[in-house]
């Protein structure tokens, strides 16, 4: 399967997978850079999805003159 038609969720669990199996002490050094990089470009593109996902919501807001609009959603002002 391609990476970039992985879900968010198949991309995860990959990583999840990933790391349980460089924990294992039984791995070469050549499949722990294998799996490495294999993990990075999985965290890279679960990275990607979250900000495809973020972008994708809008916060429906209300001006001065009480009209309505829809503005991106900014994570950093909803934390404020």
């Amino acid at each position: 399967m391609a990476k970039k038609k992985l879900t968010y969720e198949q991309a995860s669990e990959r990583l999840e997978q990933i790391v349980s199996r460089l924990e294992d002490s039984g791995v070469t050094l050549e499949e722990s850079v294998n799996l490495y990089k294999e993990g990075m470009e999985m965290a890279l593109l679960c990275k990607e999805k979250l900000e495809a996902a973020q972008n994708a919501i809008y916060e429906l807001k209300k001006d001065f003159d009480g009209d309505f609009y829809l503005k991106p959603f900014n994570r950093e002002e909803a934390e404020e």
